[in-house]
């Protein structure tokens, strides 16, 4: 039956590839002055996350060695330098990463990261 499978990711040549939603969050997030800084780490970030086909939390490790896997399906970042964090999400069956949440080192030692 056509049409009864949800969309499981975006695909490229055939490739699946991660959804990240939302890259405006990131935007608006290097827009701000004190974090002009981190445009170009949190730019080469999604470009690499989009393109890739982390089906696993293994998968993202393989990439991100530095990345952390932590409760509810959750990773983050280490991002410019280790300077800022990022959050995400991550529902692998569909290959999509939901930003939860990026900030600095100080910033995020105030969140719940297994609940943001």
């Amino acid at each position: 039956m056509k049409g009864v499978a949800p969309n499981m990711g975006s695909c490229h040549n055939g490739v699946r590839i991660m959804r990240i939603i939302s890259r405006k969050t990131l935007r608006l997030f290097w827009e701000k002055p004190e974090y002009a800084d981190v445009e170009q780490s949190l730019k080469a970030w999604f470009r690499e996350a989009s393109n890739a086909d982390w089906t696993s939390p293994a998968a993202i490790k393989a990439a991100f060695g530095t990345a952390s896997i932590v409760a509810n399906n959750r990773v983050v970042f280490n991002i410019g330098g280790n300077k800022y964090r990022l959050v995400v999400k991550v529902n692998y069956p569909y290959r999509v990463m939901y930003v939860r949440f990026i900030g600095t080192h100080a910033q995020y030692d105030r969140i719940n990261v297994e609940e943001v």
